[in-house]
């Protein structure tokens, strides 16, 4: 099988005030036309810089200072192309961008005009590359999104892009990738936003596509197990250079580099031991301090709820089209919810976006109403009931329920420093004199593995897993007794990823805490939970400790998800004829109580 890409000693650069940032350096790699190569490695690898090099799309501070990319389109049939010697701006390379070597983004939204039809901006890339005129492009947009699975292609074709599902848009994204007939396809982490039925199917669709159209993909991602499902051969990056490269079955089978040793081992899996700890590449070791050390030691896992649930309701209104039309209808959010919460033990909340989550997690904080319900707090043994008060009496509850967010750097105020972070919610609650909310605040850094002269900086000097660890850091200053985490590792690669939830577990450990876990990550899940409760379209659709959970799964809907992890071992590879089709979403489906 001949190279369709081969990239050579690749160096590029960018300028900045502190002097010249090498953020690829010397790269070299292959990609055999019509299969499928994985580029690896964390963020800041250089991994997207590359493919904007390929593109020819690198900002206008970056340069190439040295190497080759050699591009050879079957279409031409006059052999290898190199792409560093043409002017990105050129007909030639416009020729080349997007009709013969295309891209997928991480974030769909961004990737489409949100004043355009989806048909609209699929034919745009026919009109400008092929020469098609309107009612070609729209018959050629038709059968592309049949391809796509879109399940109503002629309504697709006029809908915007914000009327879609985040999975419909990726498809959406995909067909626009693919109208073209490129030889390769460029996908930067495609699937990292979505949910694990959703990214099945993504996952599902690009291997058909890939081998319908007899297309190449240079696919980049964090993912393992995406990884383990879709490559042919595998580039490992760390800092702009290569660690190892060769085909995936040797690679996973015996991982040569110590990086990629350590990077199999951060990596949580499905089936693997919760009580063995990954193995970051940059492990905390957190010590509480004086300040922090728990008061007393909690009830065990088995002991008395410190949360209930009860028959927790929440619906959202429905308006028609138009500023000043009435509601049309409400739809459920939340419907009858029920689950309690042990002191000391983790409950994780599994299911895809739109099933819930959130929003029960936003009741439990007072932050939007229940329709009804009862949300039951043990506080010292008397349990008081948190749905419906008022803001005034939910002020003394705030310091005993903390919230970490998924983003945390728009969960963190980009005008305050870390020490005003930090210390917010003390002057708030008026707890302690200067001398010791200083102290505290220099516990929690050193609590979370944060250098404490970092407490003048702003949040935008900080890396994502540094600023997660900023906001579990606000999250414990109050000494909660219960803390809801929303999606706290889903943004973070996988080594950082590792490191957080060491963390949490540690955390849980030392200073007695419990934790409602939100998630859509089975693999997560199962490290750091002692039950798991599973959500689907608003219901609570099962409930079990994890181990039970996941050897022996009763409502379909559960069996669906656990069919659609990806596994970062070669053995347990997805079933792709079997992948959800969304039908187990769906509760006329589901088998009758």
């Amino acid at each position: 099988m001949t190279d369709l890409l081969r990239v050579n000693d690749l160096h590029v650069s960018f300028s900045s005030r502190a002097g010249r940032i090498d953020a690829v350096r010397g790269l070299s790699f292959r990609l055999r036309a019509g299969a499928c190569t994985a580029i690896v490695g964390e963020s800041g690898s250089g991994k997207s810089v590359c493919a904007q090099a390929i593109m020819g799309i690198l900002p206008k501070t970056a340069r190439i200072r040295s190497g080759e990319i050699l591009f050879n389109d079957p279409s031409v049939g006059k052999g290898p192309c190199d792409l560093t010697r043409l002017d990105p701006r050129s007909e030639d390379y416009r020729a080349i961008r997007g009709g013969r070597i295309s891209i997928i983004f991480q974030e769909p939204m961004t990737s489409l005009s949100p004043l355009h039809t989806i048909g609209n901006q699929i034919s745009e890339a026919l009109e400008l590359h092929d020469g098609s005129s309107s009612r070609q492009a729209h018959a050629r947009c038709i059968d592309m999104l049949k391809l796509v699975r879109f399940p109503d292609p002629e309504r697709a074709f006029k809908t915007y892009p914000f009327e879609l599902s985040g999975g419909l848009r990726q498809r959406a994204v995909i067909a626009m990738a693919m109208i073209c007939g490129p030889a390769l396809l460029i996908a930067d982490e495609p699937t990292t936003a979505l949910d694990v039925t959703v990214q099945a199917q993504i996952l599902s669709l690009m291997k058909d596509v890939q081998s319908e159209l007899h297309t190449a993909i240079l696919l980049i991602t964090h993912d393992m197990g995406v990884v383990a499902n879709m490559a042919d051969e595998v580039v490992v990056v760390f800092k702009g250079e290569l660690m190892e490269s060769g085909m995936v079955d040797d690679i996973f089978a015996a991982p040569g580099h110590p990086y990629l040793q350590a990077l199999m081992k951060a990596v949580p899996r499905i089936d693997g031991n919760p009580d063995q700890k990954l193995v970051p590449l940059r492990p905390i070791n957190p010590h509480p301090g004086q300040l922090l050390r728990q008061q007393k030691e909690p009830a065990g896992k088995n002991g008395e709820p410190i949360l209930k649930v009860r028959n927790l309701s929440k619906t959202f209104p429905v308006r028609r089209s138009g500023l000043f039309a009435a509601t049309a209808g409400r739809i459920t959010a939340v419907d009858r919810v029920n689950f309690d919460i042990r002191r000391g033990e983790c409950l994780g909340l599994v299911g895809e976006s739109g099933c819930g989550k959130t929003t029960i997690a936003k009741m439990i904080m007072g932050a939007i109403n229940a329709d009804s319900g009862r949300i039951l707090f043990d506080d010292g043994g008397v349990e008081t009931d948190l749905a419906g008060m008022k803001d005034a009496d939910l002020i003394p509850f705030r310091q005993k329920i903390q919230y970490i967010f998924q983003d945390p750097y728009g969960s963190l105020n980009p005008r305050m420093t870390v020490f005003d972070i930090l210390s917010e919610p003390l002057g708030i609650h008026g707890i302690g004199d200067k001398s010791y909310r200083r102290e505290l605040v220099m516990e929690l850094m050193d609590l979370v593995g944060l250098d404490p002269r970092y407490l003048s900086r702003y949040p935008h000097s900080f890396s994502g897993g540094q600023r997660q660890r900023i906001g579990i850091a606000r999250a414990l200053t109050l000494r909660p007794q219960f803390v809801i985490c929303d999606e706290p590792v889903s943004a973070l690669d996988v080594s950082i990823q590792a490191q957080v939830l060491n963390l949490l577990k540690d955390l849980q450990r030392d200073m007695g805490l419990t934790y409602m876990f939100i998630t859509h990550d089975l693999a997560v899940v199962n490290y750091i939970a002692d039950r798991i409760a599973v959500m689907c379209r608003g219901r609570l659709v099962e409930i079990a400790p994890r181990e039970r959970l996941f050897k022996n799964p009763r409502h379909p809907y559960t069996r669906a998800l656990l069919a659609s992890a990806p596994s970062p071992e070669l053995g347990h590879p997805l079933d792709f004829a079997a992948i959800c089709d969304g039908g187990m979403t769906e509760p006329e489906n589901w088998p009758v109580p």
